[in-house]
């Protein structure tokens, strides 16, 4: 049995935004639809005015939520299978407990509690930096947000932190049947810089060699795995954030990946991830992967 996509619905544009794109991404995988809501209402419901004998305000509004939600996305797809939920904790939470049986989990960029200006609701980010599995955050202009570009980034991080999200990519390429580019990025060491691969006067092209090295055998397995994707990489010197951010305005979606270290809490999100999740032109996928660090002997 395949695990769902779940997406995080509040009533915001942004969720609803999110919805559209997870319907569409659910009936491209040939993935069921979770509609999640986190509420605590139960904590509030002395505060204020029931509707009805036994409807608490605050229940009745997160099972308004959640089918006006499910309304929607009956009407964009109604052959996409789907189910609702109203969890009892607060929305971040109640994304990261459903994402532990989840395909992944789609959020909008901004709920309908944020502040009007953020680049990008603390939802969005807590899950983004925390989830065990892959988190799309829907995001970005017209042209990305309807996919008319036919185009997947990935942007290729360090080598043995990537390969769940070039899986991830080459999967995504696939069922979407559009071009992949693949894009690692290298910067020049500083003068003086010790401990640096090469001295600081190498040739450009020694840099390249050795970035161009570490991405084909990033890219080898997955490759392999779907021979029909059409591949594009490449290198590029400059900031991995720059580059990435500028890309992503002819793409349809951005992946990055991201540590999870064991034992460790809180956010656990680079800078090159939690730069696209605030100005990225289209939706971004953060792939989780797991570093096992060694204990101290």
């Amino acid at each position: 049995m395949e695990l769902p996509l779940v997406v995080g619905v509040d009533g915001s544009d942004g969720s609803l935004l999110a919805v559209d794109w997870a319907v569409d991404e659910a009936a491209r995988h040939g993935l069921p639809l979770r509609l999640v809501h986190g509420s605590l209402w139960e904590r509030y419901e002395g505060l204020a005015p029931s509707i009805g004998a036994d409807r608490p305000t605050g229940q009745v509004m997160a099972d308004h939520i959640v089918a006006c939600a499910a309304e929607r996305a009956g009407r964009r797809n109604p052959d996409v299978k789907m189910s609702t939920d109203v969890l009892l904790d607060d929305g971040a939470d109640a994304l990261l407990h459903a994402g532990n049986n989840a395909t992944a989990l789609i959020t909008g960029s901004q709920g309908r509690s944020e502040l009007t200006g953020l680049l990008l609701g603390s939802v969005s980010l807590a899950v983004a930096a925390r989830a065990h599995c892959p988190v799309i955050v829907v995001r970005g202009d017209k042209a990305g947000l309807t996919g008319t570009h036919e185009r997947i980034l990935l942007g290729a991080g360090d080598p043995g932190t990537s390969e769940e999200a070039a899986r991830f990519a080459f999967r995504e390429a696939q069922a979407r049947g559009c071009v992949l580019d693949v894009v690692r990025a290298w910067r020049r060491p500083a003068p003086g810089t010790a401990g640096t691969a090469a001295p600081a006067e190498a040739p450009d092209r020694d840099h390249q060699e050795r970035t161009r090295a570490e991405l084909d055998g990033l890219l080898r397995e997955a490759s392999a795995e779907h021979p029909g994707v059409r591949l594009r990489p490449t290198v590029t010197e400059g900031p991995a954030r720059r580059v990435l951010v500028h890309r992503s305005a002819a793409a349809d979606l951005v992946i990055v990946g991201a540590r999870r270290r064991q034992g460790h809490f809180g956010l656990q999100l680079g800078r090159v991830a939690h730069t696209l999740l605030h100005h990225a032109d289209c939706p971004v996928a953060v792939v989780p992967q797991r570093v096992h660090e060694e204990t101290p002997p």
